[in-house]
C-alpha cells in the first residue's frame, strides 16, 4: 500500500559498516510457544536479556494507536478485526523496516494480537499494567490518586496482575511484564498530564515505601503464575532509589522513564551502584517542536535520540562502562494529539509546552516550559483515511533509529571506540533529507 512503499523506497543512510541486523525475524507460526523462557542474567561481562538462551538487545518504541480526534478513551482492540489488522500491518511494517524488535503496549491488547504482531513481524510486546498510576475504582467509586497503603488497593492490584499473568502465560511474542508508569511521580501529580519533576518530601517518601513494597509483592505473584517472563517496574528517573532497593528486591528489571536531554549523565552508574539490576529505559527521547522558534524541529529531536541510543548501547554488557543496560523504548512512535488537555482540542496539534527541562538546550529558556507532549513522535500523524487507518509521516528521528538499530551490540570483538565511530558517521543531515522527501511525496510532488 502507498503509505508503506513510500518509506521502503529509501536505502540505508550509512550502510551496515561493522554491524549486521539486530532485529528479530518472524517466528514460525506453527510454534505453540516462542520456544521457551525469557530471562535476565548477570554474565561475566554484565547484565543481558535472553530469549531462548540468546542475548537480545531490546530496540523498542512506545506504541499506541489514537487517531486524530480521539484520546485515551479510544481502544483500538475494540474495533473490528479487519481494522485492527490494517492498522497493525501498516505500523508494524514501518517499525520492522527500522529494526524495532519490541513495542511497549498497555493492557487491553489480547494474547491473540501479541501473537499476530510476533508471528508476522518478529516484534515482541512488553505488556504494561499501569498498577494504579491513573487511579482505581474502589467499592464502586473512582479514586484518582492511588494510596498504596490501603488493603483494598492491595487486593485489587494483586488480583489484577495475577489474572494478567495467568491469561498471558504461554503467549508467543510476549517479551516481559512491566508494572506502572512512573508511579512515583503519581504520588505528587493528580492527573495524567506531565508536570515538572517533583521533589521528595517526608509524606511522599512514606507513601512511596508502601508503593514499592506492593510492586515487589506483585512481581512475586506474577512470577509464580508465569515463571517464563521477567517482571519490571517503571520508575520516574531515580527518585526514591533507596526505597526501590529496600522494598523491591524481587523485581527483575529496573525500568526507568528518563528525560535528561542528549545525555543520561550518571544514571546508569547510579543504578548499578545502588540496585545492581538490569536497566531498561521504558521511555526516553525528545519532542519535535521548538518553543523559541515556534516551529517543528526535527534536527534537535533526531540529535537527542541518536545520542540517547549511543549511551544505551555503550552501557550494555561488554563495553566496560556500567554494563547494566539491556535496551530501551523510544518515546514514542507517533504524535499524541490528545496529550495537552486530555479531553479538549483533540483535533488540534497543540504547541503548548507543559513542563520545563534544561537538558533540552534547543529551546530551553529559564523559567519557561519547553517540553511539548503532543510532539514526541518519530513519525508525525496525519488524517484517517477511508480505510480507517491514518497516515504517518516519518521524521528524521525515524531514519536515525533505522541506522542505530543496525548495531549488533553483542558482536564478538566490538569495542567502545568502534561503537562511537559508527554513531559519529550517522548523518542527521541525510535523515532530514529523507524525511523531507517523504513529506514532499505525500504532498504530491515529484521527487527524484
Amino acid at each position: 500500500m502507498r503509505k508503506i512503499l513510500l518509506v521502503l523506497l529509501f536505502p540505508a543512510l550509512s550502510g551496515f559498516w561493522l554491524m549486521g541486523c539486530n532485529s528479530s525475524t518472524p517466528a514460525d507460526s506453527s510454534d505453540s510457544f516462542d520456544n521457551g523462557v525469557h530471562t535476565v542474567e548477570l554474565t561475566d561481562s554484565g547484565w543481558k536479556f535472553f530469549v531462548n538462551d540468546q542475548p537480545l538487545m531490546i530496540n523498542g518504541v512506545n506504541w499506541d494507536y489514537f487517531p486524530i480526534g480521539t484520546n485515551y478513551e479510544y481502544v483500538i482492540w475494540e474495533e473490528s478485526d479487519d481494522l485492527i489488522k490494517r492498522a497493525l500491518d501498516h505500523e508494524m511494517t514501518l517499525l520492522q523496516e527500522i529494526g524495532v524488535n519490541a513495542i511497549r503496549v498497555y493492557t487491553g491488547i489480547t494474547p491473540r494480537w501479541i501473537e499476530y504482531i510476533y508471528d508476522n513481524y518478529g516484534i515482541y510486546t512488553m505488556l504494561n499494567h499501569s498498577f494504579g498510576r491513573y487511579g482505581l475504582t474502589i467499592d464502586g467509586e473512582w479514586v484518582g490518586n492511588t494510596e498504596y497503603s490501603k488493603p483494598a488497593v492491595r487486593d485489587i492490584l494483586i488480583s489484577e496482575v495475577r489474572d494478567l499473568a495467568s491469561e498471558f502465560r504461554n503467549t508467543r511474542g510476549l517479551l516481559l511484564y512491566l508494572l506502572g508508569n512512573e508511579n512515583n511521580y503519581g504520588l505528587f501529580w493528580g492527573g495524567a498530564e506531565t508536570e515538572d519533576i517533583p521533589v521528595r518530601d517526608d509524606e511522599s517518601a512514606r507513601r512511596a515505601k508502601y508503593m514499592y513494597r506492593l510492586f515487589n509483592e506483585a512481581a512475586l505473584v506474577m512470577k509464580e503464575e508465569d515463571p517464563t517472563r521477567p517482571v519490571a517496574l517503571c520508575n520516574g528517573d531515580v527518585l526514591f532509589m533507596d526505597l526501590v532497593v529496600q522494598e523491591a528486591p524481587d523485581v527483575d528489571i529496573f525500568g526507568v522513564n528518563v528525560y535528561r536531554g542528549e545525555s543520561f549523565t550518571d544514571m546508569f552508574d547510579t543504578i548499578r551502584d545502588s540496585y545492581n539490576k538490569p536497566v531498561l529505559l521504558t521511555e526516553f527521547g525528545a519532542d519535535a517542536f521548538n518553543m523559541i522558534r515556534m516551529e517543528e524541529d526535527q534536527e534537535c529531536q533526531a540529535r537527542i535520540n541518536k545520542w540517547n541510543w549511543y549511551e544505551i548501547y555503550a552501557n550494555a554488557a561488554g563495553f566496560g562502562k556500567a554494563e547494566n543496560s539491556i535496551g530501551g523504548f523510544t518515546f514514542q512512535f507517533s504524535d499524541g494529539w490528545w496529550k495537552s488537555g486530555q479531553t479538549t482540542d483533540l483535533d488540534v496539534h497543540n504547541t503548548t509546552a507543559s513542563w520545563s527541562n534544561g537538558g533540552y538546550d534547543c529551546d530551553y529558556v529559564t523559567g519557561e516550559n519547553n517540553m511539548n507532549e503532543e510532539w514526541f513522535g518519530i513519525a508525525a500523524k496525519g488524517p484517517t483515511g477511508d480505510d480507517g487507518v491514518y497516515e504517518l509521516y516519518p521524521r528524521a528521528a525515524y531514519f536515525i533509529q533505522k541506522e542505530v538499530h543496525k548495531v549488533d551490540v553483542y558482536r564478538d570483538g566490538l569495542t567502545l571506540g568502534e561503537l562511537r565511530a559508527f554513531f559519529e558517521k550517522i548523518s542527521i543531515e541525510d535523515a532530514l533529507q529523507k524525511a523531507s522527501e517523504i513529506e514532499r511525496r505525500f504532498a504530491g510532488e515529484q521527487v527524484p
